[in-house]
């Protein structure tokens, strides 16, 4: 017998195996093995009125359905794979693929995007997609991809709001002496102008914190409050829309460049899908959010004059203008209007 002739034989053998196996297994599992994974990740709980859950969701949805069986998409929530700057870090070194992340987080890594962080900067929701879909959220996406992060979408945060265990804010005298959790430097200019006591802390510190009376409150989005279970640990939630908390959906830029013309091509449209399917949900969801929080104790106030919180807060603008870029910050402030 030749080697030719049994290796023949041995091919043929083996693939009298293999191809029932094949076979047998479901379609899914066919295409799982050509597919191109995107591990996907963000810090919030996989929560249906989760924001970022949500856009997590409708990204793998559109992606499917702009390249079935081509991708896919695996989903991490609650900091399974990081918590946010562990998540930006990721990115800019290619071992986190794609996350979902708030432009505070973007914003230690690029310091323009303070910009967004900014209190009192947007006159509405539709000025802010307005603002970030055009110009000024095109060059931060150019800025932040030098670092090695591809803004795939700008997503909806909703506006951040204060909550604390101390009284209701209606004035910016009542957030006097209360200790507030921070998450950057714009937010300790702006809670130490308005006489609170800032207190910067990482989001994993802060329920513990909270509970032990290291800090009185906080500020968030209204997207976020029920699935992180905020009010086992408040009591008073504010309605001050003080800042626009955005937030994007980015992608580790070695990973992309990686892709095909057609699978970027796929990603972007997807990307853009699933970022219009967020911003109509997240808007949606919140009134149904706060009559939960209603439901669990919360005492809810609208702030009906926020004249004196902007007076207050405006040094800030200049402060960080160097940072941001004088050009940016003009740019944004003539679209945001």
């Amino acid at each position: 017998m030749t080697l030719r002739s049994a290796m023949t034989r041995r091919e043929m053998a083996l693939a009298g195996i293999i191809a029932p196996a094949l076979a047998a297994l479901p379609l899914s599992d066919t295409r799982a093995a050509t597919a191109v994974t995107i591990k996907l990740g963000w810090a919030t709980a996989d929560a249906p009125q989760d924001s970022f859950a949500i856009a997590a969701r409708a990204f793998k949805a559109a992606l499917e359905r702009e390249a079935p069986g081509a991708f896919d998409v695996q989903l991490y929530p609650n900091r399974q794979i990081g918590d946010e700057k562990q998540l930006v870090e990721g990115l800019r070194l290619g071992t986190v693929d794609a996350a979902v992340i708030t432009n505070a987080a973007y914003a230690q890594f690029e310091s323009a995007f303070q910009l967004n962080d900014l209190p009192f900067l947007y006159e509405s929701e539709a000025k802010v997609f307005q603002t970030m879909d055009g110009e000024v959220g095109r060059q931060l996406g150019d800025k932040i991809e030098k670092r090695g992060v591809k803004v795939l979408a700008y997503l909806a945060g909703g506006y951040r709001h204060m909550l604390n265990n101390k009284r209701p804010v209606h004035s910016p005298a009542d957030l006097t002496g209360v200790k507030y959790r921070v998450h950057n430097a714009v937010a300790v200019d702006m809670y130490s102008l308005l006489g609170a006591g800032p207190v910067p802390m990482s989001w994993g510190e802060t329920t513990t914190a909270l509970q032990q009376g290291a800090v009185d409150g906080l500020d968030l989005p209204i997207g976020v409050m029920d699935s992180l279970k905020i009010s086992d640990s408040v009591k008073f939630l504010s309605l001050t829309g003080h800042t626009y908390s955005g937030a994007a959906l980015g992608m580790s830029k070695r990973r992309f460049d990686r892709f095909t013309e057609a699978q970027r091509d796929a990603v972007l449209r997807a990307a853009a899908a699933a970022a219009a399917e967020q911003r109509k949900v997240n808007a949606a969801n919140e009134a149904l959010i706060l009559d939960t929080l209603r439901g669990k104790g919360l005492a809810i106030n609208e702030v009906a004059d926020k004249s004196e919180f902007r007076s207050k807060v405006r040094p800030i603008y200049e402060k960080f203008r160097a940072d941001i870029g004088s050009d940016l910050l003009a740019a944004a402030l003539g679209a945001a209007k």
